[in-house]
């Protein structure tokens, strides 16, 4: 079988044996795979440091003719994200995306989330420092929905009862979204107000202009998103790059 060369975005890498890695990639045309570099670690590997965490380039493959483990035979590196870790909220967003990409995206070709990861990836490393908070919950919350998670916003998510587009309403994490005024009353939600439901809105909407928000508000919003994957993607798996983006304890350190 000939090798199949593809855009890619470096996941994770582990240490196999003394001298290889496995890398867990991103691909445009495969979906999330995984790929055995070989000699990786030795000093003159042809991988020299092309294998950074989030790196974007062009993998060549051999796909393995049973199992899931593939050789990569070479990456050609177009971009090392080295700014997304010169803060830490773009680097917890940035781990986040590559934590939910890794443990919820296909092993087939989905071009959708690869481009929104892929983009997301880069307008995070140069956003302004005062845009990347509302930044990352666009991001997190359109990977969320291009993943299939998508949030009921329009109609009731428990009964599918319209729901009246203006006024606050009730959001349940648990049930997938708003609620009709007949189900929200037996149910502990967030309350959102009219503003709160605009700027969820906005952030599912890749067309919107994105909200800047005060700290109050953004916290507000992290803890729905937190919940809101907890109950949809997570089902009581432990995801550690959601709970060091969630609880920030970067700030108060």
């Amino acid at each position: 079988m000939p090798p199949v060369s593809t855009p890619a975005i470096i996941l994770a890498t582990i240490r196999y044996g003394e001298t290889s890695k496995i890398a867990r990639l991103a691909t445009l045309e495969l979906g999330v795979q995984s790929a055995i570099a070989k000699g990786a670690l030795r000093p003159k590997s042809r991988f020299g440091a092309a294998l950074h965490l989030l790196s974007e380039g062009t993998a060549t493959l051999h796909l393995a003719r049973s199992g899931d483990l593939h050789t990569l035979t070479q990456f050609d590196s177009r971009a090392v994200r080295t700014g997304l870790a010169e803060s830490m909220d773009r680097y917890a967003t940035a781990t986040l995306l590559s934590e939910l990409m890794l443990r919820f995206a296909p092993a087939s070709r989905h071009p959708e989330s690869y481009a929104l990861f892929r983009d997301a990836l880069a307008v995070l490393e140069a956003a302004p420092p005062v845009a990347v908070e509302p930044l990352s919950l666009r991001a997190l919350w359109r990977l969320v929905a291009v993943l299939g998670f998508a949030p009921a916003l329009e109609r009731c998510a428990r009964d599918g009862a319209a729901v009246p587009a203006t006024g606050s309403a009730c959001f349940s994490p648990q049930d997938g979204g708003i609620l009709c005024a007949h189900c929200a009353r037996d149910t502990v939600g967030a309350q959102l107000k009219p503003s709160d439901r605009a700027s969820l809105g906005s952030f599912l909407n890749a067309e919107a202009e994105v909200p800047l928000l005060d700290d109050r508000h953004l916290a507000a919003h992290r803890r729905l998103l937190e919940r809101y994957i907890r109950y949809h993607l997570a089902e009581g798996a432990a995801l550690p790059a959601l709970a060091f983006w969630a609880e920030r304890g970067w700030i108060a350190a």
